[in-house]
């Protein structure tokens, strides 16, 4: 049972970069999917979530929104970050994680805040915007 972030890099301020997170072992589809990120001396930061199945809801933190956009392909076992207009703060360790079953937008909320109850983690990717 793995996920594994991929994708990140060195990118300028006001580029883009799209992330993945695969996984083998198990199947997506029943979980809510997190993309967080810490940066160094400071908290995990949930980002941008999925809901579990459809992925019809969706949640964004208030220093991505309209930047960043999560998406799920269930049928290839991966969950997408579409990171645009990348900024100096970006800069981070992006990690994703999953929970069980969370469809509703106000779940996301609690999941992007409480994520010490998660099912998996995968291992981080590193995103460095710089000029």
């Amino acid at each position: 049972v793995q996920l594994q972030a991929s994708g990140g890099g060195l990118v300028q301020p006001g580029g883009s970069l799209r992330l993945s997170c695969a996984a083998s072992g198990f199947t997506l589809d029943g979980y809510a999917i997190g993309w967080y990120r810490q940066a160094p001396g400071k908290e995990r930061e949930g980002v941008s979530l999925i809901s579990s199945k459809d992925g019809s809801s969706t949640y964004y933190s208030d220093s991505v929104k309209g930047r960043f956009t999560i998406s799920r392909d269930n049928a290839k076992n991966t969950v997408y970050l579409q990171m645009t207009n990348l900024k100096y703060e970006d800069t981070a360790v992006y990690y994703c994680g999953t929970m069980w079953d969370i469809t509703s937008v106000q779940g996301l909320a609690a999941m992007s805040k409480y994520y010490s109850g998660m099912d998996y983690w995968g291992k981080g990717t590193q995103v460095t915007v710089s000029s």
